[in-house]
């Protein structure tokens, strides 16, 4: 594995993980608004490692898996910490968790097997710029929250079609 520091805050980011978790549920006073903290840590480490990873022409193939299995680990961890503690329903963690292990899966499968993955473009960006504009809203219960999160996982369908049919197009050529 090649390590650079684009990596490395890929892996710092991974390691935000069980932190995120371990601050959400515990009893510290203000361990939601410590949590958020942590989480926009990871999203502006998510940043970094991009800009760095490009500017500084760091990329490689190890980064390039991590770095989307990273944001989609935290992501799912959020959203159990969401539904755990009944910020929002079975239904919205179901769509949002079949939806991001599908990606996890059709990501490894195409990478195991020597295909080209695609990847992020700005649609896969916004999504995520969308969940962390969301999520502090269920996190803090406001109103519609669910209703926009639910806006959001529909968004996020769409784009991950585009991503599958431009992985196929891309491994057709």
């Amino acid at each position: 594995m090649s390590v650079n520091l684009p990596n490395l805050l890929t892996i710092f980011r991974i390691v935000l993980i069980p932190l995120y978790l371990y601050v959400f549920f515990s009893e510290f006073p203000y361990h939601v608004e410590i949590a958020l903290g942590i989480l926009i840590l990871a999203g502006v480490t998510d940043i970094a490692d991009g800009y760095i990873a490009r500017k500084h022409q760091l990329e490689t193939t190890i980064g390039m898996m991590l770095d989307p299995l990273a944001d989609k680990l935290m992501m799912l961890a959020v959203i159990a910490s969401l539904f755990l503690t009944d910020r929002i329903s079975v239904w919205a963690a179901l769509f949002f968790f079949v939806r991001d292990l599908a990606m996890i899966v059709t990501g490894a499968v195409y990478h195991f097997r020597g295909k080209k993955t695609v990847p992020a473009n700005a649609y896969g960006k916004l999504t995520t710029v969308l969940l962390y504009v969301v999520i502090p809203l269920v996190m803090y219960r406001y109103e519609y929250s669910e209703a926009i999160l639910w806006s959001v996982i529909a968004f996020s369908f769409i784009v991950s079609a585009i991503y599958l049919a431009k992985a196929r197009l891309l491994n057709r050529m």
